[in-house]
């Protein structure tokens, strides 16, 4: 198509709101928000200078929009997305893109028709630090990984925050903790960067800082099939966290933390200096290298532009929503895991794992106090 991209926003928490406003501002060249959408009337009526809906179906149907975005709470991702796409508008999906991997496989199955464009908010991948990386791991300068180690614990989330609804960190409003919620963008780099694993082994902790009853804490071993293994830990409970990504190669150490890249690097790699080497303890010769990047990149409203283009036959689609079921599945392994206490198989089963929570929702006895409170926009750690 030609001309302006008319765009409807669905869900206006706080960042349907925070996308909303960026797009009244100009930010998206292109892309007009065309119309909002919630339940609730007074977050629409903040909208005045565009169509206002409290029924999705309606906006589908309205002719007033090219395209969605649907940012609402996680169940709903699924169904709405698979109605805005049987209704042939384009679409784009928060993260994550459905709350378990069965749901994922029935919204992606949705899309059957190669003129709409799909997209994901994977808004992440524009960051120059992890297009860095993924460069360094795709061309082979790193060698081969031996080891990855991310600590993500700066999330750090107080009981008012969990209050603050009565949907949050429960199994039937989100259908999960940190995992889901705090965590999609790094389970998405972590398969983007380093692919999918074969085997998962974890310890999940449910409420163990707060009075919630999914996961709060999280500690998983990767396994791959080359031998390549994995640690990924985070939780909403510790302060004052930590954020730091190690990859430990045969040609030296690459760790991400803050705004810096350091890469301890290897003269020779490390397999063939032990080979090599005469002395027992001789240690491999190094050099440090900073590489420098500059800023987060163009995030959220990058995506919306690569979507907004690909929708006018600009641009290739850079965050197709299909890729959005990996890091779903690993976050679904990661809990199942857990609450079985025991190593689980990818592919996920993802009937298996529905059934679990599902159970988990019919069984819930939990009663969580909500209050008033100020949650900001959570514009989800971009590292």
């Amino acid at each position: 198509m030609k001309g302006e991209v008319g765009i409807g926003i669905i869900g206006l928490g706080n960042m349907g709101q925070f996308y909303a406003r960026a797009l009244l501002e100009g930010q998206v060249p292109g892309l007009n928000l065309a119309a909002v959408c919630d339940v609730e009337e007074e977050r629409t009526a903040r909208f005045e200078a565009v169509e206002r809906f409290t029924d999705p179906h309606r906006m589908f149907q309205s002719n007033g929009v090219d395209a969605v975005h649907i940012a609402t709470p996680h169940f709903f991702h699924t169904t709405l997305g698979i109605a805005a796409l049987e209704a042939g508008l384009h679409v784009l999906v928060d993260k994550p893109i459905s709350v378990h991997k069965a749901d994922c496989e029935r919204l992606i199955a949705a899309h059957e028709n190669e003129n709409q464009v799909f997209a994901a908010m994977l808004n992440q991948r524009t960051d120059p630090r992890f297009q860095k990386l993924k460069s360094l791991i795709e061309t082979g300068q790193l060698g081969r990984i031996n080891r990855i180690q991310w600590t993500v614990t700066d999330w750090f989330r107080t009981e008012a925050y969990y209050a603050s609804g009565a949907w949050r960190a429960t199994w039937k409003g989100e259908g999960g903790g940190v995992l889901l919620n705090q965590c999609p963008h790094q389970l998405d780099l972590w398969q983007w960067l380093f692919g999918m694993p074969v085997e998962i082994f974890a310890q999940c902790d449910l409420g163990r800082f707060h009075d919630i009853e999914v996961e709060d804490a999280v500690t998983a071993l990767l396994r791959y099939e080359n031998g390549t293994t994995g640690v990924f830990i985070s939780t909403t409970g510790e302060a004052p966290g930590v954020n730091r990504l190690e990859i430990a190669a045969e040609r030296g150490l690459v760790v991400l933390e803050g705004d810096s890249i350091r890469w301890t690097r290897n003269e020779t790699e490390s397999w063939i200096f032990s080979k090599e080497c005469p002395q027992g303890f001789g240690k491999v010769p190094t050099w440090e290298v900073e590489i420098p990047v500059e800023g987060r990149g163009s995030q959220h409203m990058g995506v919306f532009k690569n979507f907004s283009d690909a929708i006018r036959g600009e641009a290739e689609l850079l965050f197709p929503a299909a890729d959005g079921i990996y890091s779903v599945e690993l976050a679904n392994a990661i809990l199942f895991s857990g609450l079985n206490h025991q190593p689980i198989a990818l592919p996920l089963d993802s009937a298996a794992y529905e059934g679990m929570l599902k159970e988990l929702i019919e069984t819930s006895t939990h009663e969580k106090k909500v209050i008033e409170t100020t949650v900001e926009t959570d514009m989800t750690s971009s590292f």
